[in-house]
């Protein structure tokens, strides 16, 4: 039996359906006052990286999304 991880390639097809689990782990991050150098390290980040350099059309840079976040965390 094997265990997913990092380093397991996913497909553009595998990243966006978790979409939606990576944004919710970036709100986590933020809501727990992680640094943006300690969020940038995490898997999250590097997937919805990976998905901004795929389809930027259709995923947001994870900058924009943090900055995003992070305000309306404050608002």
């Amino acid at each position: 039996m094997s265990q997913a991880s990092f380093t397991t390639a996913l497909t553009i097809g595998e990243l966006e359906a978790s979409y939606p689990l990576y944004c919710k782990a970036l709100r986590i991050l933020i809501r727990e006052e992680k640094t943006i150098e300690q969020i940038q390290r995490s898997v999250c980040w590097h997937r919805l990286e990976t998905l901004h350099q795929c389809l930027p059309r259709q995923y947001k840079d994870p900058n924009h999304l943090y900055f995003h976040l992070k305000r309306e965390r404050i608002a």
